[in-house]
């Protein structure tokens, strides 16, 4: 059981470390999330207008006083684009440690390396995992083209930014895929999803950019070997046109997908961490991608981020007439359009829903 802190942050875009854990979280049951800016509310009705039971409190001290189980571990629920903490945040996480909490983070930054951390947490005899620490140097690998081996649909999820909702749409069509008896696996690259419990992935924007390709190439051949999925669906980073996260170079080399799902926020104008640039449109995007890359873009999914109900409609329908693909917005539409998205694109696989139901 666990406690996010997201102090100053649950409504931002910092906090999708938060967003994605309060959505979806195989690891961890989450007991409440720390901000005092929005204490009071419920975090699914902040987030997606849902209530989901899970209070934002204002303080760790809060959230221990909660009735019911006590929770033992205490996640950092932020990602900046630094990668690194404010001084408030070390003593929030040093706290935590003195109240005999677990500590989670995926920051760049390894508590787990600090000597202050490493004391406390041997005092008090909890641990520190710093999702975002790489291989060691012996255990990186480089591509080996072992991706032929992995004999099924590969499907990456990309975007036109940053903290845009690659992740949590990915995850959604897994599971729309498995509710439609279609076996699918989900790899993930960002530690969010390996924070969720993600079983196959790696942190990829923390790997050496000489094994970014086969580490990205060895997560999907060990999910396909493992598990012998009909799909794989690979979490993007940020963008294949961003001049600052260049993951996506490396999930479309080391995966070699068949195909792309592109994640867009219309109303985003400009880079959510580079306001300085504008947002890239979808075409161009497309046209990126399928340039980089032997693949296709099957369809597009919305953040909806900024857009009432009326213009998520109308903007779905205006991209579908100018891109000629399925459009959908994964957490505000049925999960069954994005099962038909793939399926116009890969009718081969109604036969192995047919063979798995």
């Amino acid at each position: 059981m666990a406690i996010i802190h997201c102090e100053g942050h649950f409504a931002g875009l910092d906090g999708k470390t938060a967003h994605g854990l309060v959505r979806h979280c195989e690891a961890f049951e989450i007991r409440a999330v720390v901000d005092s800016h929005r204490a009071g509310l419920d975090a699914g009705m902040v987030l997606d207008g849902i209530a989901n039971g899970i209070p934002i409190v204002a303080d760790l001290a809060a959230a221990l006083a909660l009735a019911g189980a006590r929770a033992d571990t205490f996640i950092y629920g932020m990602a900046p684009a630094n990668g690194l903490f404010r001084p408030e945040d070390r003593q929030a996480l040093l706290g935590a440690m003195a109240s005999g909490l677990h500590l989670v983070s995926g920051m760049r930054e390894f508590l787990g390396d600090d000597a202050e951390f490493a004391a406390v947490a041997d005092r008090q005899q909890v641990s520190i995992r710093d999702v975002r620490r790489p291989a060691a140097l012996k255990d990186l690998r480089l591509f080996d083209g072992s991706i032929a081996r992995a004999h099924c649909l590969r499907i990456a999820v990309l975007g036109t930014d940053g903290a845009i909702g690659k992740r949590t749409t990915a995850t959604l069509l897994v599971k729309a895929l498995q509710d439609q008896g279609i076996h699918a696996v989900l790899v993930n690259t960002g530690q969010t999803g390996l924070i969720q419990g993600g079983r196959f992935g790696i942190p990829l924007d923390a790997i050496p950019s000489q094994f970014c390709s086969g580490a990205v190439e060895g997560a999907v051949v060990e999910a396909f070997e493992s598990q012998h999925p009909a799909v794989i669906v690979i979490e993007g980073q940020g963008a294949l046109s961003h001049p600052a996260y260049l993951s996506s170079t490396f999930i479309l080399r080391g995966s070699q997908p068949q195909a792309v799902i592109l994640q867009h926020a219309p109303a985003r104008r400009n880079l959510s961490d580079f306001p300085f640039l504008p947002m890239p449109t979808a075409t161009s995007e497309i046209k990126l991608i399928e340039a980089f890359a032997p693949t296709r873009v099957i369809g597009l999914t919305i953040n909806h981020e900024g857009m009432d109900d009326a213009e998520l409609t109308a903007a779905i329908a205006l991209y579908e007439a100018e891109l000629a693909i399925p459009v959908t917005d994964a957490v505000s539409r049925p999960a069954s359009r994005l099962v038909t998205m793939v399926l116009r694109a890969f009718p081969e696989l109604s036969g192995e829903r047919r063979r798995v139901a």
